[in-house]
């Protein structure tokens, strides 16, 4: 089963920016815990995502791009506040890195994640990275919303960064997320007897545009 294989690492200093933009991300998510449904806007695009359980560098992911007006009616039922971010892609040694730089209550942390095609992969790390924190719960975007890591909380010790309480559970209302789950049947072409999904797009760990 194809599945997310990354490694996420502090920012240090700016020694990787560009004079490229980036891309401003709005997401949030519908359902936290073992399993994610996150909702994203990047500009003229949109995308809900259902993530799988794991630790450390390995997720399964399954991802659809969806209409933009859906997705900003969606954010609407997300936990507040949203994440706001933005992802700058950054070559080094060969592979691309992806710079998220934050915003809203995570202002002032900048987190650097490279994708691999196996757990195992050895990658060519840039002066620019610090502390990796791939197995660090605090980290994932999903945590970030409950409890912000930013105004420079990224460089403080462990020990003294505050702890993560994530909500977990759904945000939408029941009505809401029924029509999320017929619109995801529609989607993988699942019937409602539960039988086997068509072929869906699940998001390689080599395609671009992923996130914790």
């Amino acid at each position: 089963m194809p599945v997310e294989i990354e490694r996420k690492f502090l920012v240090t200093h700016d020694g990787w920016r560009t004079p490229e933009p980036g891309q401003r991300y709005h997401q949030g998510y519908l359902c936290k815990g073992e399993i994610t449904v996150r909702v994203r806007r990047a500009a003229f695009h949109a995308f809900l995502t259902v993530k799988g359980g794991g630790s450390g560098r390995i997720r399964p992911e399954f991802e659809y791009e969806i209409p933009v007006d859906e997705a900003e009616e969606l954010l609407k039922l997300c936990r507040q506040p949203l994440i706001e971010k933005v992802r700058h892609e950054v070559w080094h040694a060969g592979m691309v890195w992806h710079v998220d730089e934050f915003a809203g209550e995570n202002a002032g942390l900048v987190l650097a994640e490279v994708e691999l095609s196996h757990p195992d992969q050895s990658v060519v790390l840039p002066d620019w990275i610090g502390e990796e924190v791939t197995s660090d719960e605090r980290y994932r975007n999903s945590r970030l919303a409950d409890a912000p890591q930013g105004d420079g909380l990224s460089g403080r010790p462990p020990e003294h960064r505050p702890p993560w309480n994530e909500r977990s559970g759904c945000a939408a209302p029941t009505g809401a997320l029924a029509n999320i789950v017929r619109t995801m049947t529609k989607l993988t072409g699942q019937d409602d007897a539960g039988g086997a999904s068509a072929p869906g797009k699940w998001k390689d760990a080599r395609q671009e545009g992923s996130a914790p």
